[in-house]
């Protein structure tokens, strides 16, 4: 960082937020500006933070003893635990800003003077009245979609042209530079940051995420916010997204929707993932046949102790529906063959790689039924010490498993992820 009293947004992103004792509050996550008058300085009016306990508030600049390349100190140590929420007066520069189109008027720039350029960061400086306002703009010439980027280029706000609010909701940015600040989030994480994005700033980040990542993502939102998000995209990418979901959430999403939309989706998407889905809506969503997972662990009995435990390792799998392997009669597509019973994974630990895991099954568990209610699955899971279980049919077929998180989800509040995105403990080793 230039000087302590000049500092570019970017790289105040993700540092740690200490108070006067040293202690750790947070860490960064965006600066808010104030944009009154387009021919003025735009105003940095506070900081966007994220706690601990991922709840993200908004620290006024006046709080802020001193930035470094490290961290920023505080102080105070005592912050508003209200959780932020944007005005209509303001901008969050990482979140809006970076990507946005201005036009450049300096002629000592010749390469950009009067063309559009990229805004790719912004330096805010601190003024005699301790004021903090935006001094000077990183921009980059604007290409076409395959063209190398060119140079950055540090203009005055004053050669700034074509800035205000209004240009930020009304204009299509790029998101790719925001994209990638999500790329090393937990989904949790990155939901509860999207939260904070406009609308419009949501969608247009959405069109540069991959299926995966923004199926992960959406599957952490609030009901609303999932329903909202995937009605904006186009159907065709909707219902890709709705594919890359778990079965069970893709199904909770559709199941908020008015039929017909929910049937125009369903179409497009591939006939074995819709046909998973269409399922999953037979059953009551407060039922354990609502609320299962049609993918968990499905072996035959003459699959080897190495093979199963090379399924038990797969990193897309929860460490609840990990913790079980269903044996069944072929075939093991839900709804399968006859259900034989659950290999516990700490069994297959103790067993000989090449023997089947035939020999082990636990024939003694009880399962439970689609039409079980929430609390009966409660009760199921606390009684036999399980983090999740198996549920079949009246004709002995296995139709999923349930499990604690399945369950969590549904016996929470709806608004839980809105209201406390801190549900379980920041252990992300930064």
């Amino acid at each position: 960082m230039s000087s302590p009293n000049r500092v570019f947004v970017g790289r105040l992103d993700n540092l740690v937020v200490l108070g006067p004792d040293g202690e750790s509050v947070g860490r960064v996550r965006d600066v808010v500006l104030t944009l009154q008058d387009p021919t003025s300085f735009p105003r940095a009016v506070g900081l966007v933070i994220q706690l601990l306990n991922r709840r993200r508030i908004f620290l006024p600049m006046l709080r802020v003893a001193s930035f470094s390349g490290s961290a920023v100190t505080l102080v105070t140590g005592n912050v508003t635990v209200r959780s932020f929420k944007q005005q209509p007066t303001e901008i969050q520069v990482l979140g809006e800003m970076v990507d946005s189109l201005v036009q450049v008027r300096d002629p000592e720039i010749e390469e950009l003077d009067g063309k559009q350029a990229v805004v790719t960061d912004v330096e805010i400086e601190q003024t005699r009245s301790r004021d903090w306002v935006v001094s000077r703009l990183a921009v980059r010439r604007r290409t076409g979609p395959f063209s190398r980027r060119g140079a950055v280029y540090l203009v005055e706000w004053e050669f700034i042209r074509g800035f205000s609010n209004a240009s930020v909701l009304n204009n299509r940015q790029d998101a790719t530079v925001l994209a990638h600040r999500y790329e090393d989030m937990r989904p949790a994480d990155a939901a509860s940051a999207i939260l904070n994005l406009p609308q419009k700033r949501r969608l247009e980040l959405a069109t540069v995420l991959d299926d995966e990542r923004l199926a992960d993502i959406v599957q952490e939102l609030p009901d609303d916010d999932q329903t909202d998000l995937l009605t904006a995209l186009p159907l065709p990418r909707a219902a890709d997204v709705l594919e890359a979901m778990d079965p069970d959430d893709a199904a909770d999403v559709l199941g908020e929707m008015p039929d017909q939309e929910a049937e125009r989706l369903l179409n497009l998407m591939n006939k074995q993932d819709a046909g998973t889905v269409r399922r999953l809506l037979t059953f009551s969503p407060d039922t354990a046949g609502g609320i299962m997972t049609p993918e968990p662990i499905i072996l035959n009995a003459q699959t080897t102790v190495a093979e199963a435990l090379a399924h038990v390792r797969n990193p897309e799998l929860s460490p609840a529906l990990s913790s079980l392997v269903y044996v069944v009669r072929p075939p093991t597509q839900t709804p399968t063959g006859k259900y034989l019973g659950v290999v516990h994974t700490q069994r297959l630990l103790r067993e000989p790689p090449s023997t089947l895991i035939g020999d082990y099954v636990d024939t003694n568990l009880t399962a439970l039924t689609p039409d079980a209610s929430t609390e009966a699955v409660a009760r199921y899971l606390a009684t036999y010490n399980l983090v999740c279980g198996p549920v079949i049919d009246n004709t002995g077929h296995l139709l999923g498993a349930v499990s604690v998180d399945d369950l969590l989800d549904h016996l929470l509040p709806e608004d839980w992820r809105e209201e406390e995105m801190a549900v379980r403990e920041v252990n992300d080793g930064r």
